[in-house]
């Protein structure tokens, strides 16, 4: 008979998928829980990149999957090009303005982070 487990007991980590949710028990990089505050921010960075700016989408609480297919249609709104790494969206450029009218557009509470 399997013992019922209590709040904070579940399995932390996995040497099949690493570090794991502690609220789904997914892999971290496949966890659907809602994370931070529900509030997604846009920012401008240009640490490692020899100077060019990227626009970096943060906090958007959805899947894998979802989040290429989000970062897909906002490189597509910006005519230019981009990645998803660490669940944080990366556009080439400076598209603060424009990504912020989509995702607000789209119903989600957004912040512009940084200068």
């Amino acid at each position: 008979m399997r013992k019922p487990r209590r709040k904070g007991e579940g399995l932390v980590y996995s040497t099949r998928h690493g570090e794991l949710c502690p609220r789904c028990e997914r892999p971290l990089a496949s966890c659907v829980c809602a994370r931070g505050d529900g509030v997604v921010r846009v920012g401008r960075e240009t640490k490692g990149r020899k100077g060019r700016g990227v626009t970096v989408v943060t906090g958007a609480p959805l899947p894998p999957d979802e989040l290429a297919a989000l970062a897909k249609e906002l490189k597509r709104r910006c005519g230019s090009g981009g990645t998803v790494r660490d669940g944080v969206i990366e556009i080439q450029g400076d598209h603060r303005d424009a990504v912020c009218a989509e995702l607000a557009r789209k119903g989600w509470t957004v912040r512009r982070s940084g200068g």
